[in-house]
């Protein structure tokens, strides 16, 4: 990759252009403005609970997560691949912008729609739910603002091996699912088995979850909450070499 200098501007006007070809898309559009509704009512018939209340915290949490893994890791792998087999990635790359810019501007308007769907959730939740207020809100807002760059980097390594668009759908669902089933989203890591349950801890997204659902609920040791941090971290580092090594800025040949 060339000079990684991050120019702010630069990245906001790579934003401002991704976002125009996403409002031009309207069945994308009318979907991102129903999900968080759509996800409310299917959460709640799916999660279980003691309580009301721990009914509504998992059903709104394992919405959060579900917002991000759809929007931004989803929604930019196939955003990476169609700009990849336009060329768009190609020609940007010949001017100023430097790789870390491009790769951020495009996730930029990924990442401002998944803000809005769970400001959306939270607010939908809460009317429909009656949910608790979170505890504490600024862990939980950084383990919101930590997934956003662990998935978009994830998103840029999955693109790396996905052939086009059509097969977008097939490449991102090992971690979707991963995810989904191991990660907190819709079971609790308590109630796996102790061996499941260690295993499930070092999954990518398991200590975004954790942060998420320590911010909401409260009750997770400092000792648990700094490796669900350092967890987070490792696969940052990991997945941001891996795309300065595997990304690919060309179509596919």
């Amino acid at each position: 990759m060339n000079n990684p200098t991050l120019n702010p501007a630069r990245i906001a006007a790579l934003g401002r252009s991704e976002l125009t070809l996403l409002v031009r898309n309207r069945a994308a559009l009318s979907v991102a403005l129903l999900m968080p509704a759509v996800l409310v009512f299917t959460l709640r018939a799916t999660v279980r609970g003691d309580s009301a209340a721990a009914v509504a915290e998992a059903t709104l949490t394992g919405g959060i997560g579900m917002v991000l893994l759809l929007v931004v890791y989803m929604n930019l792998v196939s955003a990476y691949v169609a700009r990849r087999e336009e060329l768009v990635l190609k020609r940007l790359r010949t001017g100023e912008a430097a790789d870390v810019e491009i790769l951020a501007g495009s996730a930029l308007p990924s990442a401002a729609i998944a803000l809005a769907q769970i400001a959306a959730l939270v607010v939908a939740g809460a009317a429909v739910l009656d949910a608790p207020m979170p505890q504490n809100p600024a862990l939980l807002l950084a383990g919101i603002l930590g997934a956003l760059p662990l998935l978009a980097s994830m998103a840029a390594l999955t693109s790396s091996f996905t052939r086009n668009v059509e097969t977008a759908g097939l490449t991102t669902m090992p971690l979707f699912l991963v995810t989904a089933l191991g990660s907190g989203l819709f079971v609790r890591a308590d109630v796996l088995p102790d061996v499941v349950a260690s295993v499930c801890e070092l999954l990518p997204l398991s200590g975004v979850m954790t942060l998420i659902r320590a911010g909401w609920s409260g009750g997770v040791a400092g000792y648990d909450l700094l490796g669900a941090a350092l967890t987070s971290l490792a696969w940052m580092i990991v997945t941001v070499f891996a795309v300065q090594r595997r990304f690919r800025w060309e179509p596919r040949r």
